[in-house]
């Protein structure tokens, strides 16, 4: 948990796909306690929203931790623009349920997007158990792809899929997993992370198959702890907390329809507070080039 007065400072900044940032940070306890499949809350500033994301890599010994984060709405944006040496305000964690690593066999791991990031934990958490790892990536195109050398590094296989054919399968990754399967492939268990739509495809696909698949979910999260019931989704016809219960889940149980239904709900506030935000910008880079100001100094 937050250590009063800590300081969580940015060690290392790299910019992984275009718009997808990764950031080292100083979070000792965070690094000593984090498990695979357990994730973070942070806020880049004391006004700032709540933003959970997973605990991408762990290096106790030097006490940081990788987050990796997409800019896409206000405070994904604002924290894309923060420079090694700054810090960020609260880094919460860790946070959820550890995810249950055995030595099944063979694991297949399909991941979409930035749920590679999700990915990369689970795939160093499984091999180091002793499972042999199939790994299926995927992207828009092959310049969003990430963490590739690193999960190619622990799997007996790697496949790529791109929607537009830049790279590998000409595609999506669930069509990799179903050409796979109908080959007789065997594995015996499966995770699955991305997007809501194609973590839905690949369990119907391995329920036709009886594989087991465990999915990571990312619904709207706001305190991480149960209390405010944003998180709420519905598995197995029960209401669970993805914050407390998850966020790993039996995805042949969860319900997809509500889940993608509820990650839309603040979609138009989110479109409001980025555009406010591009204006003030504007405002303020207006101001300071005034002549005015140039006279004044």
């Amino acid at each position: 948990m937050r250590q009063q007065d800590e300081r969580f400072e940015i060690l290392s900044r790299r910019v992984m796909a275009p718009g997808v940032t990764r950031l080292e940070v100083k979070a000792p306890r965070v690094a000593r306690r984090g498990r695979a499949g357990q994730f973070v809350i942070v806020r880049v500033d004391e006004q700032g929203e709540r933003i959970p994301l997973t605990i991408a890599e762990r290096y106790p010994e030097k006490g940081t931790i990788a987050i990796v984060f997409q800019a896409l709405g206000f405070s994904t944006q604002q924290m894309a623009e923060l420079e090694v040496g700054e810090s960020l305000k609260d880094v919460l964690g860790p946070l959820g349920q550890p995810t249950k690593v055995e030595r099944y066999g063979r694991v297949v791991c399909v991941a979409g997007g930035l749920g590679i990031a999700f990915m990369y934990p689970e795939v160093v958490a499984f091999a180091e158990a002793g499972n042999e790892i199939t790994s299926i990536l995927g992207a828009r195109s092959k310049d969003l792809l990430f963490y590739v050398d690193d999960i190619e590094s622990l799997s007996a296989e790697v496949h790529i899929a791109t929607d537009d054919g830049s790279l590998g399968h000409h595609g999506l990754v669930t069509e990799v997993l179903a050409t796979l399967l109908e080959r007789g492939e065997r594995f015996d268990y499966c995770i699955a992370t991305g997007p809501i739509p194609m973590m839905r495809a690949a369990v119907e696909l391995t329920k036709q198959y009886g594989l087991p698949t465990l999915v990571s979910l990312d619904p709207i999260m706001v305190d991480g702890t149960g209390m405010c019931g944003a998180c709420r989704v519905t598995v197995g016809g029960e209401v669970k907390f993805a914050c407390v219960d998850g966020p790993d889940f039996d995805g042949h149980l969860v319900d997809f329809e509500e889940l993608a239904k509820r990650k839309r709900a603040f979609v138009e506030e989110e479109e409001q507070c980025r555009l406010e935000q591009a204006a003030d910008r504007l405002e303020r880079e207006g101001e300071a080039e005034e002549p005015g100001d140039m006279d004044s100094r």
